[in-house]
């Protein structure tokens, strides 16, 4: 007995398969993220910036590449731990575009122009000479007590927060991996991966640091609770079944279909953790304080691309691994669909900060995600990847606005009362701000409206009219508040103390891309709908 335990142990462990060419994207990401931490540890501050930028342009522009090279590819990878099928590289395509702009606005530093400061005892460092265009979105040190010695000290000392780049492509890795993820243990591993660098860069705004501070504790600790419900919903899962696998559990729940009250006590775990990253009701309190509090270019990239993807492992979970409780959880998803979009309809109303109104828009429109996952069939997932695409790329466009409207100290002017009359004094900006307001509101030629008008026909197809309906006047109630927005930017006169706005290049190409993309997926949608009904596959 003990010579047999002896053999047992000294038996040499499987190698477990790693098919690198379809983990070729989130690989490029991980290893640009800890090249730039590299950086960070080993290469003078002066050059850290510029070198931060190529190694995220290339990383992003080469995942692109890799994405493009695994189309039509239906296979799974890490054994079976990682689905490579047609949503998960749609989705991970539309968020690597949405990180290559949010790249772009994390790295501005041209919409506050600034002078270094050189006379006084540690006020001057060579880096302050190189760096003429302007101040970034971020601290200049993060462990600065806000409104100390130090941080003036830091200010006038020219010092950039570059860690924001490697924390950005980590987050950018957990976002790719979440909606591939095959069971639920990598999953969870992906949420921790992209929540945890963006409660960092939600405390790291340069100005308001402690509104920042604020916000990024809060996420973090309603994140907290978020992740701990996940991973009791897997553990009460795997009891039930005996495994983590998303397809084991769907044939563990198929073969025993009567007895599954400990499934749907997991699944209603896992729900709270992925409806959190999602921002639908109820666990929608953290998005309007923590979008506020952020850093701007932080909460565009976090506004489009963590929905996108939790949005996607949503589905994962839902359609092959619980596809078999359709009858328990579609009814409960209809009901959250219906509130999400009522709340974030309503409270966008009372707003008076146009960050603010962004934010409940932007739990609205989780809503109107959640009506295509509810339909439960292809075109219902088509529906979602193509409003994935477009709510992706409008708000980072409107996000984007927000950055170049800003008062004579250089603080982001938020206030809705002092967007008044921006028609008149930047009637490009104003303009292309209405046009993505009218896309949310879903107005047509533009791409809010092929995209709720997808959601809404595919879960009218499936039964579901009443939904339909309650959406529908959803997005009247939206189109108001859009639209007063809207009458103040060029009916209004502007107020005494009016903001300046301000156009720097990047920010510029961003908000033109999302603008064009906008319009352009509004008057001839048909490429990328025929790619999403393409890509509405799921590897079961």
């Amino acid at each position: 007995m003990r010579t047999d335990a002896v053999t047992l142990l000294a038996a040499p462990l499987p190698a477990p398969s790693i098919e690198y060419h379809l983990l070729a994207p989130m690989l490029i990401v991980f290893g640009a993220a800890v090249l730039g931490v590299l950086v960070e540890a080993f290469v003078p501050q002066s050059f850290r910036f510029r070198i931060h930028i190529g190694i995220g342009v290339v990383a992003i522009v080469g995942a692109l590449v890799a994405v493009g090279l695994l189309s039509h590819t239906q296979a799974t990878a890490m054994m079976g731990a990682v689905a490579i099928d047609g949503v998960s590289l749609f989705l991970q395509g539309t968020i690597l575009v949405i990180a290559l702009l949010g790249l772009l606005l994390i790295a501005e530093r041209g919409a506050v122009p600034r002078r270094p400061v050189r006379s006084g005892p540690g006020t001057w460092r060579a880096v302050a000479v190189l760096d003429r265009d302007g101040a970034d979105a971020f601290t200049p040190q993060a462990s600065s007590v806000p409104g100390s010695a130090q941080e003036l000290t830091a200010v006038r000392a020219g010092l950039v927060t570059t860690e924001v780049f490697p924390l950005t492509l980590l987050a950018l890795g957990g976002l790719l991996l979440f909606p591939a993820a095959n069971d639920l243990l990598t999953m969870f591993i992906a949420l921790e991966v992209l929540s945890l660098p963006l409660y960092l860069l939600c405390g790291l705004a340069r100005r308001k640091r402690l509104l920042s501070q604020e916000a990024a504790l809060k996420y973090f600790l309603l994140g907290a609770f978020a992740s701990a419900f996940f991973l009791y919903g897997v553990a009460l899962l795997y009891g039930h079944t005996g495994t983590v696998s998303l397809p084991g559990i769907a044939a563990a729940l198929q073969r025993e279909p009567d007895d599954a009250t400990l499934a749907v006590l997991g699944m209603a775990m896992l729900a709270v953790g992925l409806l959190f990253k999602i921002g639908a009701v109820p666990f929608q309190a953290w998005v309007p304080d923590v979008y506020q509090g952020a850093p701007t270019p932080i909460t565009a990239f976090m506004a489009a691309a963590t929905k996108i993807a939790a949005v996607g492992a949503t589905m994962r979970v839902l359609f092959v691994g619980l596809d078999a409780l359709r009858s328990d959880w579609r009814p409960v998803l209809a009901a959250i669909a219906i509130a999400t979009m009522a709340v974030g309809a309503v409270m966008a109303i009372t707003q008076t900060d146009v960050k603010r109104l962004l934010a409940y828009s932007s739990v609205a429109h989780a809503g109107f995600l959640l009506v295509g996952l509810v339909a439960d069939d292809a075109a219902g997932i088509a529906a979602v990847l193509f409003y994935s695409a477009a709510y992706g790329l409008s708000t980072v466009g409107a996000f984007a606005v927000l950055t170049l409207v800003r008062d004579s100290a250089g603080d982001e002017v938020t206030a809705l009362s002092q967007w008044a009359g921006l028609g008149r004094r930047s009637p490009w900006l104003a303009s292309v701000f209405a046009l993505l307001l009218l896309s949310f509101a879903g107005l047509p030629l533009t791409s809010g409206f092929i995209s709720k008008f997808g959601v809404f026909a595919a879960a009218a197809g499936a039964g579901y009219i009443p939904i339909v309906i309650v959406g529908v006047v959803c997005s009247a109630v939206a189109a108001f508040f859009y639209l007063r927005v809207i009458v103040l930017m060029f009916f209004t006169d502007p107020p005494a103390d009016a903001p300046v706005v301000t156009a720097p290049f990047a920010t510029t190409l961003v908000i033109a891309f999302s603008a064009g993309a906008t319009l352009l997926l509004g008057i001839f949608p048909q490429p990328l709908l025929d790619l999403a009904d393409s890509a509405a596959t799921l590897l079961r």
